[in-house]
């Protein structure tokens, strides 16, 4: 499957993964997902479903930006406010379900890694 050199106008899993990783878009989503998932403390402790709802809050906060920067230059018929707010909508309601609050990386202190270490 060809790499892909901007964002989908529709939503398919795994979208992210199908991103020419050279492209602006590509670098700037991926920079998206590691501080995501990294205030949700690291994506090696998210479920896949955690994941997944991820994945979708970045597609719509991008979808999002491109109907607001439409508005902003003047493109007024392109506009769906309806449309826009179910979007805001469905990205509160991800969000909420993912939490608003960062969460401590769960990382081992060295003496508790050395004692792990010699009682081994």
């Amino acid at each position: 499957m060809p790499k892909l050199d901007t964002i989908p106008d529709k939503f398919a899993a795994g979208y992210l993964d199908r991103l020419d990783g050279r492209s602006r878009v590509a670098v700037d989503m991926r920079a998206r997902w590691q501080a995501m998932t990294d205030d949700l403390g690291g994506a090696d402790q998210l479920s896949y479903a955690q994941r997944s709802l991820v994945e979708r809050a970045l597609w719509l906060e991008h979808w999002l930006h491109i109907q607001e920067q439409a508005l902003a230059d003047g493109d007024h018929a392109s506009f769906d406010a309806g449309r826009w707010t179910q979007a805001v909508n469905a990205l509160q309601g991800i969000l909420v379900k993912l939490g608003l609050e960062r969460r401590q990386k769960d990382v081992t202190s060295l003496q508790s890694y050395i004692a792990g270490r010699a009682a081994s």
